[in-house]
């Protein structure tokens, strides 16, 4: 087995990736990072994905997948978009939530898509960056004017996607890694782990 080091501490995604990528990557095993985080200050979804990803990959020496995501609403002029974990700033999700609810009170228009960068970085031998690869994926949708549902992580109580009448709360793990940003990106990066492992 190839190991491959996801960077983040966030145990949902963690979790989701895993699901996501036991399909699609064969003979890879995917481990948690346990490294220190970087400071994520690009200016991009990719940009932050590639931080994240090269600092796991100088850490372990080992390929890193990583990614940025966020959920951007188009009353809020894409707010809050790559600040989405830090937006209330204190980075939990319910007092995020609560701002963005807070800020589209009297909204009618709450279309809005999460995005997610997938980002992976294989080291060299030498320590130099033998390969960089980034992909998109992207889920449109809009903003419920309350939380609905249990499951999921993030922004998923407050957000319907589109052609759906449950938010991304609602729906099983195995609905939700079928369609959302997370796994249009990591599905389109998956030959490229998957080629790792040969």
């Amino acid at each position: 087995m190839t190991r491959v080091v996801i960077a983040t501490h966030n145990q949902g995604k963690v979790t989701e990736l895993r699901r996501i990528l036991a399909e699609t990557a064969p003979g890879v095993e995917l481990v948690a990072y346990d490294g220190p985080e970087p400071v994520e200050d690009g200016d991009t979804f990719a940009a932050n994905a590639l931080i994240k990803a090269r600092a796991a990959a100088a850490h372990t020496g080992l390929p890193s997948l990583a990614d940025d995501s966020g959920i951007s609403v188009d009353a809020l002029g894409g707010a809050p978009g790559i600040h989405s974990a830090r937006y209330a700033g204190t980075r939990d999700d319910d007092d995020n939530i609560d701002l963005l609810l807070a800020n589209l009170v009297g909204v009618p228009d709450r279309a809005a898509h999460f995005s997610c960068a997938a980002a992976l970085v294989v080291p060299g031998p030498d320590g130099s960056t033998e390969l960089e690869h980034v992909e998109y994926g992207e889920w449109p949708g809009a903003v419920l004017e309350a939380r609905v549902g249990t499951g999921g992580h993030g922004y998923d109580p407050v957000f319907r996607p589109e052609g759906e009448t449950r938010s991304s709360a609602e729906l099983t793990p195995d609905e939700k890694n079928a369609v959302s940003h997370r796994s249009r990106a990591f599905r389109a990066i998956a030959p490229h782990v998957a080629a790792l492992a040969g």
